[in-house]
C-alpha cells in the first residue's frame, strides 16, 4: 500500500513545508499561503482542509518568515513618565541601546513621555495614539477607571496593551511585565524588622502616589510584615510626594526633626537623590536604617557612603525586553513563551557591580 503524503513527511523526520501543507490539504500553494496568512478569499471549505492538513503534519507557522516576506514592520509605543526620574531614564537609555537590534528584528518604537501620575494626561496620551495605527503599546500604568475608555478603544482598533512596571486596570491589558510589588514590599518590611533585632522603632514610609499600583502594593506588602511578625516598630503614615526630588527630601528631614526618635525610612518609589541629600547633612539616631527602589547611580553612591543600607532594584533592562517579546508574540496572534517570574535584586554595599551608567544629564536632574 503506497504511503501518503503526510506519511512520508512524518518518516523523513524533516519540518512540513507550506507547500507539504498545500498538497495534503488537495488545494494550490497560493490557497495555503492566504490560509496560513489569513489573508482572507478564501472558501470555508478549503480553509478547514488548510487547518486539518497543519495539523495532521504537525506544520507550524514561520512567524518570522512570513514578516519578513511581508516586509512587515511592528509599530510600538511606550508611554513612560517623562521628568527626572532616573529609573525611567534607564529604561529609555535601554531602548536607545537597543536601536540597532530593533531596526534588524523589523521593530520600530516611539516613546510617548506623560506626567507621572497625571490620570488625565495618561488619559490623553492614549486617546492622542488611537489613530496612529500601533500594533502594541506598553503603558506604565495607574489604577483608575477614568483610563478605561481610551483602552476600550486602542484594543478595539486591534492594539495590543501590556502593563510596563506598575499595572494597568487587568481587564484592559494582556498581561503585566514587572516584579511582584507587594513581595518586593514583604521582603523590605522584613529586612527593616531584623535590621532593629526587636528593638522598638519609627518608621517614616514615603510614596509618588497611591494612584500607581506598584506605590500601593508595595506599601501593602511592608504593612503587613511589619504589622504581623514586628508589632514593636511603629508606622508612621506615608507622604505623597509624586516622586519629586524635593519634596522627598523635606518629607524626610521634617519626619526627623518632628520625631528624632525615627529609626527608618521606606520609600517605595523614586526622588531618592533628594532623601539622600536629606540624610547627608541631617541628625540620625545611631541606629538607623533606609530602604529604597531602584539601583541608579546615586543611590549606588548613597549605599557606598552609608546613607542607604538597601536598594530593591527591578532591572528594568529585563522588564523591557520581556516587553518587546511579549508584544510582538501577542501581536503575532502567538501564546506568551514561557519565562521565569521577575525577582528583583537587594542590593547592599557589599555587592555592588563596579559602576552604574549615568543615564541622566546634570546632577541636580536625578531622582
Amino acid at each position: 500500500m503506497k504511503a501518503s503524503h503526510t506519511d512520508t513527511v512524518r518518516d523523513s523526520g524533516r519540518k512540513p513545508t507550506l507547500s507539504d501543507v498545500a498538497r495534503v490539504a488537495g488545494v494550490s500553494y497560493a490557497t495555503a499561503d492566504r490560509v496560513i496568512n489569513d489573508r482572507g478569499n478564501v472558501a470555508q471549505k478549503s480553509v478547514r482542509k488548510v487547518h486539518d492538513a497543519m495539523a495532521a503534519l504537525g506544520y507550524v507557522r514561520n512567524v518570522a518568515a512570513a514578516n519578513l516576506s511581508r516586509q512587515r514592520t511592528y509599530r510600538l509605543a511606550f508611554l513612560l513618565p517623562k521628568g527626572r526620574n532616573a529609573f525611567f531614564s534607564r529604561v529609555r537609555a535601554h531602548l536607545d541601546n537597543l536601536v540597532e537590534h530593533l531596526i534588524a528584528d523589523q521593530v520600530s518604537v516611539d516613546v510617548i513621555e506623560i506626567d507621572a501620575f497625571e490620570v488625565a494626561g495618561l488619559k490623553n496620551s492614549l486617546l492622542s495614539i488611537a489613530d496612529a495605527a500601533y500594533d502594541g503599546v506598553a503603558v506604565v500604568g495607574l489604577q483608575t477607571a477614568e483610563i478605561a475608555e481610551p483602552l476600550k478603544a486602542l484594543r478595539e482598533r486591534g492594539t495590543v496593551i501590556v502593563s510596563l512596571v506598575s499595572d494597568l486596570p487587568v481587564d484592559y491589558r494582556a498581561a503585566y511585565i514587572g516584579i511582584n510589588n507587594i513581595a518586593a514590599g514583604r521582603t523590605a518590611g522584613r529586612l527593616l524588622g531584623l535590621s532593629h533585632a526587636g528593638r522598638a522603632g519609627r518608621v517614616q514610609m514615603v510614596a509618588g502616589s497611591l494612584e500607581a499600583r506598584d506605590h500601593e502594593d508595595r506599601l501593602h506588602g511592608f504593612r503587613e510584615v511589619i504589622n504581623e511578625d514586628y508589632p514593636n516598630i511603629e508606622l508612621l503614615e506615608p507622604v505623597m510626594t509624586r516622586d519629586d526630588a524635593g519634596k522627598v527630601g523635606a518629607v524626610v528631614q521634617q519626619a526627623l526633626d518632628a520625631a528624632p526618635d525615627v529609626t527608618a525610612v521606606y520609600n517605595v518609589g523614586a526622588g531618592n537623590s533628594g532623601l539622600v541629600a536629606t540624610l547627608e547633612h541631617c541628625t540620625r539616631p545611631e541606629l538607623f536604617f533606609c530602604i529604597v527602589h531602584e539601583l541608579v547611580p546615586h543611590t549606588h553612591k548613597a549605599l557606598l557612603n552609608k546613607h542607604v543600607d538597601l536598594v530593591i532594584d527591578q532591572r528594568p533592562d529585563v522588564e523591557v525586553n520581556r516587553a518587546l517579546t511579549i508584544l510582538k508574540a501577542l501581536i503575532d496572534g502567538r501564546d506568551i513563551p514561557p519565562m521565569q517570574d521577575l525577582v528583583p535584586t537587594i542590593y547592599v554595599r557589599d555587592n555592588l557591580p563596579s559602576h552604574i551608567p549615568d543615564t541622566t544629564l546634570t546632577e541636580t536632574q536625578r531622582s
